[in-house]
């Protein structure tokens, strides 16, 4: 197991683990930057209709990383922003990224009207690789959900929900535990019983922590001094159980380690993929979120 040591003006020098990238599988697309059509008080990269941190991807830009990501063995492709369709470009790109492999778009559900659907519908059944969708909710009814996401969006996320259902896509309903309860026995079960009475009879249900990061930081607070990995402490199998094992996320301005650092300076590895095959120092206290929850942005 590999270490680093970190320079830092203040605070001197200090080791901290690295993971090392074991095979690049999943490919990540900041596709509509971080410009959303919604403010959420919990996302960790503060997306919002005014945030031009990153902005949109085109299809151009896209297309020489898919033919990268193919020579170095990429087997799925994920997008996300900000709201992926806000990108004008966004059915043309899943088209040509269908040509590479399986595709998942993580949205928030309120752009997916039932023709939108429908073409997407098409795009799928077109394609040898599979088309995904996880759509983001944060309760099981209004007054949970809309205090987090915005006025009238639940009832909203709900319609963009049956509209993929009518067109014959299941999608993955996304959760994070904003709420407490969300992770729980019961809240898992009231939430299979919402989607339940959309008509969905396998339901597919994932749920996330929250990133102490970004709009979560002013909700709720930032991580505090413990809350990070340190050298030394790895787990008997090593630190390949984290995302950053096995993907990298790409932007209007580069190649970043993962889709939780794409707003933090450090994360950014490079320009292309190639740049980017190297270990990576898990200093961030996101790192310490993903080891401790398991989390894998992956459906």
């Amino acid at each position: 197991m590999s270490e680093m040591t970190v320079s830092h003006s203040s605070t001197g020098s200090k080791r901290v683990p690295v993971v090392e990238l074991r095979s690049l599988d999943t490919l990540w697309f900041q596709v509509a930057g971080t410009v959303c059509n919604l403010a959420c008080t919990h996302c960790f990269v503060s997306s919002s209709p005014t945030n031009h941190t990153h902005e949109n991807l085109t299809l151009a830009e896209i297309a020489p990383f898919l033919e990268e990501g193919a020579r170095l063995g990429v087997k799925e492709y994920y997008f996300t922003g900000g709201e992926p369709f806000l990108n004008p470009e966004m059915e043309a790109i899943l088209e040509a990224t269908l040509g590479y492999g399986p595709a998942t778009v993580l949205t928030n559900g309120l752009l997916l009207d039932p023709v939108r659907c429908e073409r997407l519908a098409g795009l799928a059944a077109e394609s040898d690789y599979s088309l995904d969708f996880r759509v983001s909710m944060d309760g099981y009814d209004a007054e949970s959900n809309d205090p987090i996401r915005g006025e009238g969006t639940f009832e909203r996320i709900l319609a963009g929900i049956r509209n993929l259902c009518a067109a014959g896509i299941n999608p993955v309903i996304t959760v994070t535990e904003v709420h407490c309860e969300n992770a729980s026995r019961e809240g898992r079960e009231r939430f299979f019983r919402l989607v339940g009475e959309l008509g969905i009879d396998k339901p597919r249900l994932k749920i996330l922590p929250v990133f102490r990061m970004g709009a979560e930081a002013e909700r709720s607070g930032a991580y505090e001094s413990w809350q990070k990995l340190r050298a030394g402490e790895a787990p008997a199998e090593g630190w390949l159980h984290l995302q950053c094992s096995a993907c990298r996320m790409v932007t209007d301005q580069g190649v970043w380690v993962c889709p939780i650092l794409v707003n933090e300076p450090e994360g950014k590895m490079g320009t292309t993929l190639a740049d980017t095959l190297g270990g990576f120092p898990l200093e961030h206290p996101a790192c310490w979120t993903c080891h401790a929850h398991g989390v894998s942005c992956r459906t």
